[in-house]
């Protein structure tokens, strides 16, 4: 059945798909405290949170630019024909200075394919970034600004569900990625996968599919 997969004791269930980068794979970096690569993708807290009546597929790769992307959105998403999938990309993108207006074009063309096979997607937009002194980090900031009003603005016309994980991890003041989300300044601590699974959760999919009692953690 469209959108559904048969889980080992025959039931059916609603398939998302969580798609993207390093963001999505959960890349976290070393630290002193932990000094070996590890990975905690969004995509596992938002399944322990809506438990079995849904299954939740990671499918992030590493470095991967939005249009590599879109090249793989058929394979990887298409045609497993999930209900929903969560779309974040452009990070990469942005650390080789392209255009948001170009990233964009590549994120649209995800969220189009997906409407017109009948999947529903999610944006995400990008998170901020604290790395480098200013005023190139303000630089990067920006460019990442532009690109999320792009992906809001697309997503109020199409109608689209849009988490906002920039407001959600920026310092208030700053506008900088919050050290309590991030400890290489790029990528997310286990606290921001965790927070971006409790947005998902909370603005998308306990709409769709009932609120459990379950924590993300």
């Amino acid at each position: 059945m469209e959108g559904q997969q048969t889980t080992q004791n025959g039931q059916t269930v609603p398939v998302i798909i969580c798609f993207g980068d390093s963001l999505t794979a959960g890349y976290q970096s070393s630290t002193p405290d932990s000094p070996f690569l590890r990975e905690t993708p969004y995509g596992d807290f938002l399944q322990k949170r809506l438990g079995p009546r849904v299954r939740v597929v990671v499918s992030g790769v590493c470095g991967e630019l939005t249009a590599e992307m879109a090249m793989r959105f058929r394979r990887d998403v298409l045609d497993r024909t999930p209900s929903s999938v969560v779309i974040l990309g452009g990070t990469n993108d942005l650390g080789w200075n392209a255009a948001p207006a170009e990233i964009m074009r590549n994120l649209m063309k995800m969220y189009e394919w997906a409407l017109a096979t009948g999947i529903k997607p999610v944006a995400v937009t990008v998170p901020s970034i604290r790395m480098g002194g200013r005023p190139e980090l303000d630089a990067h900031i920006r460019r990442r600004q532009d690109l999320n009003r792009l992906i809001s603005d697309y997503c109020g016309r199409r109608h689209v569900a849009c988490v906002d994980l920039f407001a959600a991890t920026a310092e208030p003041e700053t506008q900088c990625l919050a050290a309590a989300y991030s400890n290489d300044g790029l990528h997310l601590t286990t606290g921001g996968y965790r927070r971006l699974a409790d947005l998902l959760y909370q603005e998308v999919f306990a709409g769709l599919f009932g609120r459990s009692n379950r924590p993300v953690g």
